[in-house]
């Protein structure tokens, strides 16, 4: 029979010392930060080109003509919802704000890019290597959680990050992503 591990009491104490009983950061919570604000920044500009035509983007109406021409019903409508979706779940990744929803509702939104750019290859212009970035960074977080600098640390149900949450939320994205490929033509 194996013995298990035992864990030093002083696993959690920074080298630089810190109080007995106060949990300290780690260096994956500030790689976490690092990861939730590149990315969710990346994906709330990428809703703001959507909804308000800013850093180049085609605003409500260019970017309903393309969901259009991707076989998208009701293209300004999905505009909105693209992105209303990018905005807040890249806003709610930066804050670590109900971080495995926000990742989920990424999650999602990224594997409908996949499906409309998927013929393109694998790399840029017109491949989907940023696309399946985004969708496996999203997925990520979502599943380990968003670390210790992070506004879920203060919600009693997520200060404890399971992988369940993640779990969960992952399969959220992905159904509903999936119901919104089935209206496309």
């Amino acid at each position: 029979m194996l013995a298990s591990p035992t864990v030093h009491p002083a696993a959690d104490v920074p080298s630089g010392g810190s109080r007995p009983g106060t949990p300290s950061l780690r260096a994956y919570d500030a790689g976490l930060l690092l990861l939730r604000l590149a990315l969710g920044l990346t994906v709330a500009a990428h809703g703001a080109q959507k909804l308000f035509g800013w850093f180049g983007g085609g605003g409500i109406t260019g970017t309903g003509q393309f969901f259009e021409m991707s076989g998208y019903p009701s293209g300004e409508t999905m505009a909105v919802i693209a992105g209303l979706s990018e905005i807040f779940g890249g806003l709610g990744l930066v804050a670590g704000l109900l971080t495995p929803l926000a990742g989920a509702v990424v999650f999602g939104t990224m594997i409908n890019a996949l499906a409309v750019k998927w013929g393109g290859g694998f790399f840029a212009p017109d491949g989907v290597e940023f696309e399946l970035l985004l969708t496996a960074g999203a997925a990520g977080l979502a599943l380990t959680g968003p670390g210790r600098i992070a506004v879920d640390r203060f919600l009693p149900w997520l200060r404890a990050h399971r992988l369940g949450y993640g779990a969960a939320a992952v399969a959220l994205g992905a159904v509903t992503a999936g119901l919104v490929l089935l209206i496309r033509n």
